[in-house]
């Protein structure tokens, strides 16, 4: 089976393995190198860099609005399109050029949490389950039909990070799993999303990591989990900017302002908020690194009187 596979980050790196595992591939399409680094060097992505050690091609084209661009993935004469997390929205006359169709690994149980971020998303909405979903493309943004899907927990400290690793290698596996299944009968069934229950994901801001005391603790609590390892919760603390690197919600009730100490000790710093108040653990002053709150303590005295 001739697969051409188009993803970028790392989440992408262990489908293309089971893809190579599972098929021929091809060829690799991933997002041009871009600027990254304290040298804002030209730097290849994880996908381009997993590709080039097992010697398949690489394309990078900005976008398929080009003729040539098409007729070159044409050329590949490609049986199926594995896309995962690649960066860009293929058109029609894309989808439409493997005989099998353009298949995408997506780290979400849809129609919940179709876009951009859908695993931090569902931290940050306090989810208790998530999933991947193996859907077939069409045009629409995470709209077509599932072909497999599979279901996990969120562990209820479980960072943005930890999560994000978890469902990589489960999406390598249910795509690994669909990719032996076409081998075997050519077919797999397809289940059309239902048209309620839709949520979307939008793409993560560095502005909204700065947490807001007058809002629920749990809420801050979810954001600082679903935010770690990027961009990272911040706020202000006592008059200084820190970064909440972990924090757990407490259930308590106080007449306290939102943002002031409750109590500070070696088991982290109480903040007061809107509802309950936030317990934080581990936190980073500028400059920094992140160290326990019972660490930063020693240099903020202020905060035991």
């Amino acid at each position: 089976m001739r697969i051409v596979f188009a993803g970028t980050p790392d989440f992408a790196v262990p489908c293309l393995r089971a893809a190579a595992s599972k098929g021929d591939v091809v060829a690799v399409y991933t997002q041009p190198d871009r600027p990254a680094g304290r040298g804002r060097g030209l730097t290849p992505s994880p996908v381009k860099l997993e590709a080039v050690q097992r010697g398949i091609p690489v394309h990078q084209p900005e976008n398929f609005r080009s003729a040539e661009s098409r007729r070159a993935l044409r050329a590949l004469k490609p049986d199926l399109m594995v896309v995962v997390a690649y960066g860009l929205i293929l058109p029609q006359s894309v989808l439409d050029i493997p005989e099998f169709g353009c298949w995408n690994v997506h780290a979400s149980l849809l129609p919940r949490w179709r876009g951009a971020a859908p695993i931090q998303r569902a931290i940050e909405a306090g989810d208790s389950r998530t999933g991947v979903c193996l859907m077939q493309m069409e045009k629409g943004l995470d709209t077509g039909p599932v072909l497999l899907a599979q279901a996990i927990d969120i562990g209820a400290d479980e960072t943005g990070g930890q999560l994000h690793d978890r469902l990589a290698a489960l999406g390598a596996r249910v795509l690994s799993d669909a990719l032996g299944l076409l081998r075997a009968t050519l077919h797999l069934p397809p289940h059309p999303q239902p048209s309620e229950g839709v949520t979307y994901a939008h793409k993560l801001d560095k502005a909204e990591a700065r947490l807001d005391w007058s809002q629920p603790a749990v809420a801050l609590a979810n954001k600082v989990r679903a935010f770690n390892p990027w961009p990272i919760a911040e706020a202000q603390l006592a008059g200084e900017r820190v970064r909440i690197h972990a924090a757990a919600a407490l259930d308590e009730v106080h007449g306290a302002a939102p943002g002031s100490v409750l109590r500070a000790g070696r088991d982290g710093i109480d903040i007061a908020c809107g509802q309950g108040a936030l317990r934080i653990r581990t936190l980073q002053r500028d400059g920094g690194k992140a160290i326990a709150a019972a660490d930063y303590l020693n240099a903020r005295r202020d905060l035991l009187a």
